[in-house]
């Protein structure tokens, strides 16, 4: 069997058990939820994750053996050679145990620091985002494309912050390219996760979305939808994106030299 078809199948094995996992998030969801202190909300934090790991963990490591697992979702660089399973049990989770619907369950493989499939899924609302390198990019096997707009100032964008307590020239960088986007393109928006702007931009919805630093969870899904749905990788200056850099942009190939154009130099 080549490597291809394995992946095809382990991609189908993936997404049944991000959909199972899924399950015990979504049962644990309330509109109501609203934690009053910060340990109260580092505990739904972690139970959330452990919901989810404890059934999805097993099932992925079965899948494909002999492939390392990556235990920190918020972290960022490259990872050893090899396969690796790159997965965050609660996409969003802080949106999660603040009642609100911005959140999904994501699993990535990745081989020699690259992207080989992808799994998304929203349990809310049951789709199930997936790509596989070289093969596209597909809502509930339904083929995504991402936007045929070609200017900026029609475009609808987005950017996320990667993470809690980001260093201060980063938090600077981040005021500068909004405040530049909100001169350059039609609609800003500012919200996280990332993957939910990403899901957005491969489907066409939104044309493009940048982040300032990242962590590989939060940035390897969507940049593998983007990418294998027609969209551009790079970082905010144009040049080849991998995991050590400290800038992304995903773009529609129309809009994606202005989009550079304007975060180039912030």
């Amino acid at each position: 069997m080549s490597e291809t078809n394995q992946y095809v199948d382990t991609l189908a094995q993936t997404a049944i058990a991000v959909r199972a996992a899924a399950v015990g998030l979504r049962d644990r969801f309330s509109a109501d939820t609203r934690p009053g202190t910060l340990d109260a909300l580092m505990s739904m934090l972690r139970a959330n994750d452990e919901v989810v790991l404890g059934d999805l963990k097993p099932r992925l490591l079965a899948a494909r053996p002999g492939a390392g697992w990556v235990d920190q979702e918020l972290e960022g660089g490259s990872v050893p050679p090899g396969e690796w399973w790159v997965v965050d049990p609660a996409e969003g989770n802080v949106n999660h145990v603040h009642g609100m619907t911005d959140w999904a369950v994501t699993a990535t493989l990745v081989r020699d620091n690259r992207p080989e499939f992808t799994v998304v899924h929203l349990p809310l609302t049951g789709e199930t985002y997936t790509a596989l390198a070289g093969q596209g990019a597909y809502l509930d096997g339904r083929p995504l494309r991402v936007s045929g707009k070609t200017s900026l100032g029609l475009g609808l964008v987005g950017t996320s912050q990667a993470r809690p307590g980001e260093d201060p020239e980063t938090l600077r960088r981040i005021g500068a390219s909004i405040t530049a986007m909100l001169g350059a393109a039609l609609v800003v928006r500012v919200s996280v996760p990332a993957t939910l702007h990403l899901l957005n931009v491969a489907a066409g919805r939104m044309d493009a979305f940048w982040q300032f630093a990242g962590a590989r969870a939060d940035l390897l899904p969507g940049a593998l939808l983007v990418a294998e749905a027609g969209g551009v990788i790079t970082d905010a200056d144009g040049k080849p994106w991998t995991l050590e850099s400290e800038t992304f942009l995903a773009a529609a190939p129309g809009l994606h030299a202005e989009a550079i154009a304007t975060l180039s130099n912030q």
